[in-house]
This record gives C-alpha cells, structure tokens and sequence, in this order.
C-alpha cells in the first residue's frame, strides 16, 4: 500500500531529521529496498549497515535506479531525494515496512518459533496439524517460504526474513485468507529488528544451546536475543496470547519469569511438572511412541519420527496445537502421517542405513548421534561425517569434535562450508578435541564429496552412517565462490555407483 513519505514518519513517531531535496519533498513511497541492485521507481532506500557492509555507499546508485527518498544513519547531503536521518536504520525500515503492508500481521494468527535446535522441524510439525484441522496455514523459515504444505519452498534467504519481505509476505497470507502463519524466529532477525512491530498469538523457545557466539558473544548475549521474542508477544495486540517454554532447558526460568500474568504460560517436557509431559517413550528403527499427558486429555502419540530430540519436538507442536484448541485426536492423526522433513534425520539410504542430518552445534549434534545409536543393531557400528562452518564461532569445533568421538565408532572429518576460513585450519581447529588421533577409526578427508565416498564404502550392512552438518542445504559455502553441493544427491550417487560396479563384477 503506497504511502506519502510525511505519513510513514509521523504514524509512528520516529526520531528523524529530515534533509529536504530541491524537488518535492513528500514522494510517494510504494516499496522499501535496501540493496540498489534491485531497487525500482517509486521505492525508498534505506541504507543498511552490517560488519562486512554499509550501504551508504551505494545512495547513487539507487536513485539512479528510481529511488525517490533514503533513510540512513549519516547526514548525507546534496541528493536530488529526501533524506531521512535516523539512528537504526535496520529498525526503521522494519516499521516503514510494517506501514506499507497494513500491518498485516494483526489480521492473522502468527506463531513464533525460537530456538537453538528444532525450529525446521517443529514449524513443519505445527503447519501439518493446523492443516489438518482444516486451516489455512502458512510457514516461514529456514528451508523458505509457502503459502500451504503441498507448495514447494520460495527462497527467503535468511531463515527470518528482513522486515519488508516478510511484512509482503505476511500480507500475502492475509490477502489469500489465511487464518495462521508459523515462523521461524531467529535470534539474529530478534536483534537486528526484522520481526520488528510484528504481533505474535504464540511464542515458544525449543531450547538454548550453545550456538552463535560469533555474532552474540557470549550466552547471556544470545538468551537476551530469543527473549526479545516474548517481550514482543507481551506488546502484541492480539488476543488470547501464550508463551510455550521447554522445561527441561537450563534456560526455562529465564523464560517464565518474564512473562506477565495477562498471558497463558504453558511448559512441555518430560519432567513431572510440565503442563504438556510425555511418558513411556519407546523407540524403534519404524520410529517413536509415547503418551502424552496433557491438562485437559491424555493420548497415545505414534510418530515415524525417530529419536528423543523428535519428542520433544512433538510436544513443542503438540503444544502450540492446544494453546489454540486443536482436538488431540487431529494432532495425533497428523502427526502420525509425517514421515520426515527434509534434511533433518533423513533416511537416504537403508542398505546401509545413511542418515543425512543438518546438526550443526554441540547439542543439537548429540541428540542425533544418541538418536543414531539406537538404530546400531548388534554387531553394527556408527560412523559419523562432520566438519564445522568456517566464520562462525570457532569454540564449538573441538566440543563437537568430543562429542562425535564419544558417540561414535569410526569419524570421518571433513569440510562443510568454509567460507573465507582455511578449510585445513577448520579441521585442525576440529582434531584438538579427538583423543584418540592416529587411530586406524579417525579419518580426515577435506573433500566432502570423496568423504561421503569414503564412508559408505568403508560401511558394512549392519553399520549406520550419519552425514552431518548441512541436512537440506544444496549448495556448499566457499571462499571465492558457491558451489552446488546436496549431501542427499551425493550418498545416492556413490550407493548407484557401487551398485553399478557389483552388477558387472556378477
């Protein structure tokens, strides 16, 4: 919805000085863009700024491209626009944003989840329940986003979009009469604004880990960031509102005592004193099964999903279902009918059984490594391929590193994206925390693709092979360049490739 530049500004008070141009100085604005290579007549630019970037730099550029005004953090004079000077650029854009989509997220249902590990999987669980309950619902995320679960995936680029794709996005939703949307709310998009002004009916935290820390620093840094996210569920608008926390996190009391009285606390777990618990958990290679005790009505829960982490995961959904009255025999019918989601204990292989997962942090790469054990049959063993991601925080490579050899039978290290790091300095970083190197059961191969090769062709029938680290991700990080790259596309070319040779060689 176009709206005068003098309107944008004064329907929220923002604190700005405003560098009049010689031409008119009310323009129409009809779309935010902050990158001039993209940017169309009619738009408003704002000048973001990042460690790596600042789009000052390219002010020029976008009002040759049509821009008609510039929001930035520096007095910049002498344009043929109006430009706005404000303090955090990233935050107003978030609420010009917010204005020039109608606030959409006010006419809609829209759940927030946070989390180290988890938000894929349950954002995906929640989508399936709410559909099946006869919804119209939406999701936003890490693998993109959809308009409905038999949609493919659009490209959002970030996991939470910046604040005027997801506001069109939202407002998408709405136009199309959509009773929820479910998000992904990253602790990055929490301190850079990009939910900024949106109202949530529904925050929930799958846990708090150690993940991050090169752009939060330190724990407590990263725990402010995702308690953003019910300090804006506490200013929402919107009615019936409820907090979801993971009891069993070392982090739970944070979360609960933020929590003003006017909203519906409730906790899932397995401790006993969750609102939302589950009980006798059996697992099996077909998958997981537990009863879930509830406030109001408890069920047998059937899942294909395999794994501790896929329990709690469940409850995650199971309790966003509730908090919005979802009958248990419909969350229990939906939840029995998912049989993966993609990159995340995927199976890709059964002979061997080749799991390919996205476990990219201490915690999240022991709940599947612990999940993977249990699929060992007598006689089998667990081999696991990893690496670490190059320009992310570097003190988790040796914890991960500690965690595999103690869950593991054989190790494959290798490369996953690298980015501008050494990959051989990544590895390095990666071996410090293995005791038993020079071991005939720890191999380093810096090539990911010959790494997959390597362990599958090592594997006997009985073993289970866990591919770590980049699960849905097509494409593989590296210093000058990205390449195409899908850990799922190069196990099944290595198990046709010696399926081909055994054919021949009978």
């Amino acid at each position: 919805m176009a709206k005068h530049l003098t309107d944008l500004l004064e329907l929220k008070n923002i604190k700005y000085d405003l560098i009049k141009a010689e031409n008119d100085n009310n323009p129409l604005i009809n779309a935010i863009s902050y990158n001039s290579k993209t940017t169309e007549p009619g738009n408003i630019f704002v000048c973001l700024v990042g460690e790596n970037f600042d789009a000052h730099k390219f002010v020029d550029d976008a009002i040759l491209k049509g821009a008609v005004a510039v929001i930035a953090q520096k007095n910049i004079k002498g344009l043929s626009v109006p430009v706005v000077v404000v303090e955090n650029t990233a935050k107003v854009m978030a609420v010009v944003a917010t204005e020039i989509y109608d606030n959409p997220s006010k006419r809609i249902r829209l759940i927030g989840i946070t989390g180290t590990n988890g938000k894929t999987t349950v954002t995906h669980l929640v989508e399936k329940i709410l559909e099946k309950n006869k919804k119209k619902c939406g999701l936003i995320g890490t693998l993109g986003h959809r308009f409905k679960s038999t949609d493919k995936y659009l490209n959002s680029k970030h996991t939470t979009p910046q604040a005027p794709e997801l506001q069109s996005y939202l407002a998408e939703m709405v136009d199309q009469k959509f009773d929820y949307t479910v998000m992904e709310v990253s602790s990055h998009a929490l301190d850079l604004h990009r939910v900024q002004d949106c109202h949530f009916a529904v925050a929930l935290i799958t846990n708090l880990t150690q993940d991050h820390l090169d752009f939060h620093v330190t724990m407590e840094n990263y725990a402010s960031a995702k308690l953003k996210l019910f300090s804006q569920l506490a200013e929402s608008e919107l009615e019936n509102k409820t907090a979801i926390i993971n009891i069993d996190d070392n982090y739970a009391g944070k979360f609960l005592e933020i929590i003003p009285d006017n909203i519906t606390k409730l906790t899932y777990g397995l401790a006993s004193d969750a609102d939302i618990q589950a009980v006798d958990i059996e697992y099996s290679v077909n998958g997981t099964v537990f009863t879930c005790v509830a406030p109001e009505k408890t069920f047998k829960v059937n899942l294909k999903l395999k794994g501790l982490f896929s329990v709690y995961n469940a409850l995650s959904a199971i309790s966003v279902s509730i908090a919005e009255k979802v009958p248990p025999e419909i969350i229990c019918e939906a939840l029995e009918e998912i049989e993966n989601i993609p990159g995340r204990f995927e199976t890709v292989s059964s002979n061997p059984l080749i799991i390919v997962d996205y476990a990219h942090t201490p915690d999240g790469l022991s709940n599947v490594l612990t999940a993977a054990r249990k699929l060992v049959p007598d006689g089998g063993e667990l081999i696991t391929l990893f690496g670490c991601g190059g320009d992310r925080d570097p003190t988790k490579r040796p914890k991960m590193a500690k965690i595999v050899e103690d869950l593991s039978d054989k190790i494959i290290v290798t490369s996953d994206n690298p980015r501008t790091e050494d990959p051989q300095q990544i590895i390095t970083d990666i071996l410090t925390g293995i005791k038993s190197l020079g071991s005939s059961h720890v191999k380093v191969e810096i090539d990911r693709a010959l790494a997959i090769e390597m362990a599958i062709k090592s594997a006997k029938p009985d073993d289970v092979i866990v591919v770590a680290g980049k699960g849905h991700e097509d494409y593989q990080i590296l210093a000058d360049r990205t390449i195409h790259f899908d850990d799922r596309e190069e196990v099944k070319k290595v198990i046709e490739k010696l399926n081909l040779a055994k054919s021949i060689s009978t």
